[in-house]
């Protein structure tokens, strides 16, 4: 077996979420958003807790009124009584330093404020309502994420480092002026935030933009000059597959560089698509880097001529879903049960072998092969199963494999 070099994370400061550590050498954190009127109590604590059920381990909500701002003690409590501890994050855009004015417990309910330098207001008003929202910040003992993004950049600032480019003796391209700007919001808004009083370890930072090379960049320089945790994460991802591959496509790149310290996959849900789906991904994306492990692994092979059969195919995704629905239950039963792999294959060319490599592995019959399929146990083969119950039978040895390798005690 391979021995893949360890990802060396960058140093960062650690800052406590609530219960949940972010940077400082903690693992990298997933979160989420939620998508209902944060002022309608029960469809937003519903979705609170199928997001944390999913793995989300910090969910975010917007608080734009004031309904939403009396609605979050209420969600919080309501979280609490189910059991649900996960932090929440308050989102404030425009107003936000007038709702903890009028809703001073709202800041208290929440783990973290969420602030967006470019729309607390302009001029002298943007120093003062940027101050309000830090002292609530103080006043409550809560950390802030600066979240910087592209859409909604400080226009003064941008305008005058636009300015100074245009002094240079070889201007830089706009892009990279922009670029500049939202590091330069981010670094200057933290500065800022710890002159009102606010500690350096109660900051994250997060500079988002919805190109894959620009992220890239940008973040590789806000890594260099600071040492805050970095939120990482492609804002307007996008779409379905569109969505998945640009996130994934940005966030392994500086994963792999050792830059971040949490996550969100911004994914557009489809009509009727569940809001699961992004901490999904996240999940995925970190699995599959080596960085954490969540759930069991699923090895199948694409098919082809030798595989005109779906049984395979079913039988894989089966076993996926299956595994993914176990692990709430199988989380505090049986530990280390995430950093399983099962193998599902689909002929004699690479089936075997794969099933080998997993923990557990079966390797189902191709085209014009004979119809038997043996499957394998920790490199060994145990039994050839054959006839119509393939998939219950495969199904009661892979639970049968948890409950003796991962349980405490069980036989």
């Amino acid at each position: 077996m391979t021995v893949h070099a360890p990802i060396i994370r960058r140093p960062s400061r650690r800052v406590m979420v609530g219960a949940v550590a972010v940077g400082g050498g903690a693992p990298v954190v997933v979160q989420s958003m939620t998508n209902t009127d944060t002022a309608d109590v029960e469809a937003t604590v519903r979705q609170v807790a199928e997001l944390w059920r999913a793995g989300s381990e910090v969910v975010r909500l917007t608080v734009n009124t004031l309904e939403a701002a009396r609605a979050v003690p209420v969600i919080r409590e309501r979280l609490e009584a189910l059991g649900c501890p996960v932090p929440l994050v308050g989102d404030f855009h425009f107003n936000g330093h007038k709702l903890l004015s009028a809703v001073p417990e709202c800041a208290q309910a929440l783990a973290k404020l969420r602030i967006n330098p470019g729309n607390v207001g302009r001029g002298a008003r943007r120093d003062e309502q940027f101050a309000t929202l830090i002292e609530f910040a103080c006043r409550y003992d809560k950390p802030v994420r600066i979240g910087v993004n592209w859409g909604s950049l400080d226009q003064d600032l941008l305008a005058r480092m636009m300015d100074d480019n245009h002094q240079r003796a070889k201007p830089l391209e706009p892009e990279e002026v922009m670029r500049h700007a939202l590091i330069a919001s981010a670094l200057e808004s933290a500065a800022r935030a710890e002159e009102l009083g606010l500690p350096g370890d109660r900051i994250i930072l997060s500079c988002k933009l919805s190109g894959v090379q620009d992220l890239i960049r940008v973040y590789r320089d806000l890594a260099a000059r600071c040492d805050y945790p970095l939120h990482l994460g492609l804002t307007e991802a996008g779409l379905g597959s569109k969505g998945i591959v640009a996130s994934t496509a940005a966030l392994a790149v500086l994963l792999q560089e050792g830059i971040g310290d949490t996550i969100r996959v911004s994914l557009t849900p489809q009509p009727g698509e569940p809001r699961t789906l992004e901490v999904q991904v996240a999940q995925e994306i970190l699995q599959t880097l080596g960085l954490r492990s969540f759930t069991p692994m699923v090895t199948a092979c694409p098919g082809c001529g030798r595989t005109t059969s779906t049984v395979f195919q079913e039988l894989a995704q089966k076993i996926q879903t299956w595994l993914r629905t176990q692990m709430p239950a199988w989380r505090e039963r049986y530990p280390g049960v995430e950093t399983m792999n099962v193998a599902v294959m689909g002929c004699v060319v690479n089936g075997p072998g794969e099933s080998r490599h997993a923990n557990v592995g079966i390797s189902l019959p191709g085209t014009g092969e004979v119809p038997v399929a043996p499957v394998y146990v920790d490199g060994e083969k145990t039994v050839t199963l054959k006839g119509e119950a393939i998939a219950e039978e495969f199904q009661a040895i892979v639970e049968d494999y948890v409950r003796r390798k991962y349980g405490k005690g069980e036989a």
